[in-house]
Parts: C-alpha cells; structure tokens; sequence
C-alpha cells in the first residue's frame, strides 16, 4: 500500500519533471512555482522510493546466491545480506510512511498567536506575560521575527491579552500545538502568605492568510478609526491611529492600535481579523461532518487544558501525550524543541494510524 503510494508519485513527480523543462511554462509564472514546489515536496519520496528498488535488487541477487551456492561460507555471507537488505528495507517502508503523511498547506505560513489572562486576576495577567515571553526567546532561537499586533498591559507588567505574529517558514506548523489552557502553580508576587495558587492563561494559534488563500468580502466589513488607548504618552491623545473592524456576518471584531499608522494598523487588524473568521469557518463546517475519529492532539480549543507549569517542583507536564518535564526555567527562557517536537511525533503516528486503518 506504502510503495504503491510512493510509485503513483514517482510518476507525478516524472511528468512533473518534463513540464518544468518546457519553456512556455516559465511565462506563466504562477503555475510555474506552484509546480515547481509539488515538484520539491515530491523529491524525498522518489529518492526514497529510489533506494528501496535498488535495495530490492540487491535482495534478489542475495537470494539467488543463498539458493544455487553449494559453498557453506558464501551461503552464510549471502543469508547476513539478505537479513541486512531486509532490514533496511523495513527502514525506508516506515520512513516513506510519514513522508507520505497529508500535509497540512497552512503549517508553512506565519502564525498568529493570541495570549489572554484566564482565571487568577492579576497572577493570570503575569502568566500571559511569561508565555508571551516564553514565545518570543523561542522564535528568537528559532530566527522567527514577532510583530505585536495589539495588547492591553497591566500595572505589573503583565497583559490582560497580548496578540502578535510570529514569522518564519513553517512557524504555524511548528506553534499549532500551543492552542489551549495553560496552567501555572505558584506563589504569586502578590501573595503575602507564600500560599501556591493555580491560574490559567489561553493561547489561540492561527495560520496567518494570504489574499489567495482567503479573502473577505469589503461590504462584510465595519471600519471605525479612533484614539489609541493606554501606554503611549502625547501621541495616544492627538492622534486617531487605532483601528477597530467588525465581521458583520459572524460578529468577530479585532482592533489594532500597536502601530502610529493607521494604515498599518488597518493591515495588521485584517491579517487577525481573516484569520479568525476562516478559522470559525473551518471549524463550523467540521463540526458539521466530523463526528467519526479525531486524530489531532487535543482539540485545538482554547479551553482544553494542555499544559501545567508547576514552579515548586520545577516541573512541566503537556497533559495530552503525558509528558513531565522538570526544567521548568529552561522551557520559560524558550527551550521548546523537546516539547514541541514530542507533540509533533505524537500527532504523525495518530495520522499514520487513521490512514493504516
């Protein structure tokens, strides 16, 4: 079934390879890059498939040689390479597996992360502050650019909501599995009695759209323009940058003020605004025909708890796969690899098996 799969794309990938070649093509630009990159995501699975036929023959020679030589030393040289060939050949069946995998074409976009205080009052907006944080040293390992979109600060240095963008190849499909509660245990800085408290923050994380990919139709839209609100001294009075747009079909509304332009502000607001609304969209539609099998991790739904961040035992535990960490104050300065890709490996072999089944 695997090689079957891998054998119906070597022969896209060989037309694909002969269309690239014809000059008429290059003039049509879009079409052109839309084939070159089919073209790219095809290559691993023809090299891969390349390696198990030629292992497959080797196999076969081994076998011949295992049943015509009379010479016991070369009959036991042969029998090593046929359980060596073997083996590897098992190897690229399970890699050609997950290369096969369905690719989701939003997980090479830029990621929209939204960061609200949950439960906790002023705890909670320290929290948010902390997981914004802890995004930020991560995209900054990881060479990702953020760009706050808006946020509402409090006297402590904490946000009530922080939205921002995270920018870089693949930052979507690396961040999706953020979509969430997060929950931390504690002794806040304003507990006077050292008592441990749990609060929460949620994190949303949506693929950021391209006018090609989704559009929104100008007569749904509700525009208004007003002052900024919050930190930003004479100019926040003089100056009516914010920009505040309501999706008058669903209702959603997003307002961004983070920028002095309101042209960008505008820009920024639409970015969140398509986003949300595809998202509610999606979201609709699949609950309309997906009542069989889920095979993601966890539902994506902010009010899903995922993650409890424990400072006393210096531990983190991701509740859906069941993982416990204890470097807590790593994971906070942005060491998120182990986690992230735990939970990325975890969701492969869920996909894997609904396609097996």
């Amino acid at each position: 079934m695997i090689i079957d799969k891998a054998f119906k794309i070597k022969e896209e990938y060989e037309k694909l390879t002969l269309e690239l070649a014809d000059p008429n093509l290059i003039n049509n630009k879009e079409l052109y890059y839309k084939k070159v990159k089919e073209h790219g995501e095809y290559t691993p699975i023809v090299e891969k498939l390349n390696e198990y036929l030629k292992l497959k023959e080797l196999l076969k020679d081994a076998e011949e040689i295992e049943k015509s030589e009379s010479d016991p030393e070369i009959k036991k040289l042969a029998e090593e390479d046929i359980k060596n060939y073997n083996k590897k050949i098992q190897i690229i069946i399970n890699e050609l597996q997950y290369l096969l995998l369905p690719k989701n074409p939003d997980d090479i976009k830029n990621a929209i992360i939204e960061i609200r205080a949950g439960t906790g009052g002023e705890e909670a907006a320290l929290f948010a502050s902390d997981l914004y944080r802890m995004y930020s040293k991560y995209a900054e390992k990881k060479g990702f650019k953020i760009d706050i979109i808006d946020s509402s600060p409090t006297e402590l240095g904490g946000f009530k909501e922080i939205i921002f963008i995270v920018q870089g190849q693949n930052a979507y499909g690396i961040m999706k599995f953020e979509s969430g509660t997060h929950r931390v245990q504690r002794v806040p800085t304003t507990e006077a009695s050292g008592r441990i408290h749990t609060s929460a923050a949620t994190v949303a994380v949506l693929p950021e759209q391209e006018e090609i990919d989704f559009q929104l139709k100008p007569e749904d839209l509700k525009i208004e323009v007003c002052r900024a609100s919050g930190a930003g001294g004479q100019h926040v009075n003089r100056t009516e940058s914010a920009v505040r747009i309501v999706h008058l079909p669903t209702g959603i509304e997003v307002r961004c003020q983070d920028d002095r332009s309101q042209i960008k502000n505008r820009e920024k607001a639409l970015k969140i605004l398509t986003a949300r609304v595809k998202h509610k969209l999606e979201m609709e539609e699949k609950a309309k025909i997906d009542n069989v099998r889920r095979i993601q991790i966890g539902t994506g739904d902010r009010s899903e708890k995922i993650r409890t961040y424990n400072f006393p035992q210096n531990r983190v535990t991701d509740h859906r796969i069941g993982l416990t960490l204890y470097n807590l104050n790593n994971i906070l300065d942005g060491e998120l690899d182990e986690l992230l890709s735990k939970l990325a490996e975890e969701h492969n072999k869920k996909l894997l098996e609904n396609i097996i089944k």
